[in-house]
């Protein structure tokens, strides 16, 4: 469903760093991969290269059949709108909005009218368990019920593959551990296909894999709390 063709990302930095080099990684639908690994060792350049974020200077990504090389900005613009949902650690949600108004901004640019927004959003809510809280804007939330409406934000235009940046890094152990059983409960009952960066080896159990990097590089590939558990086919959350 998503894989990546021998990409390289470097920056120079008195010497050429290569935050991604020579990887090849494949993610099937429905499947919960976790990609750990040190500080400075390339997760998150490597989410953003999934996401269309950035471009590499060499190799390619592949999601749903399209290569991102081939794409204009404008056609990655309609990948990261249509085809992949972003977590990230400091949730970036719009203040002056309500919980229901941050999950539907996505869905602004789809054509969709305000009531089916609205019921989207609000199915959405319920979902992450925070449909009581709809109208409450960003400040009058916890650090994790924000990180529940930017994950029902990130489900809104039903994409590909949610990619989460380090999603449990401002979050107590309790409420980090309450976020992976959310993205265990979306990729089990509905087929949500997660990639998600994080420290948190917490994270490993709800995993289908566990991809560590070092140095721009894929060390290696182990199981994870779920490896051997069958994919589910996708739904619409």
């Amino acid at each position: 469903m998503l894989r990546t063709v021998n990409l390289r990302k470097s920056f120079f930095l008195g010497q050429t760093i290569y935050a991604v080099n020579d990887v090849n990684l494949q993610v099937d639908q429905g499947e919960f991969v976790v990609i750990m690994g040190p500080s400075g060792s390339g997760k998150s350049t490597l989410l953003a290269l999934l996401g269309g974020l950035d471009r590499p200077q060499s190799g390619d990504v592949i999601l749903g059949g399209e290569r991102y090389s081939k794409l204009s900005e404008n056609g990655l613009a309609r990948i990261r709108r249509n085809k992949v949902g972003f977590v990230f650690q400091f949730f970036n949600l719009i203040p002056h909005l309500t919980a229901l108004e941050n999950v539907m901004l996505p869905m602004r640019f789809g054509g969709k009218g305000k009531r089916e927004m609205e019921e989207r959003a609000k199915e959405l809510l319920d979902i992450v368990g925070l449909g009581a809280r709809k109208d409450h804007k960003p400040l009058e939330l916890s650090g994790g019920e924000q990180q529940r409406v930017a994950i029902a934000r990130a489900l809104a235009n039903e994409p590909d593959v949610v990619l989460a940046d380090e999603p449990t890094g401002n979050l107590d152990r309790k409420t980090s551990s309450e976020i992976g059983e959310i993205f265990h409960n979306l990729n089990k009952e509905k087929g949500q296909t997660f990639i998600v960066v994080s420290h948190d080896p917490s994270l490993a159990k709800w995993a289908h894999r566990v991809v560590h990097i070092l140095d721009g590089r894929i060390t290696e590939i182990t199981g994870g709390g779920l490896e051997g558990a069958s994919l589910t086919a996708p739904a619409n959350p």
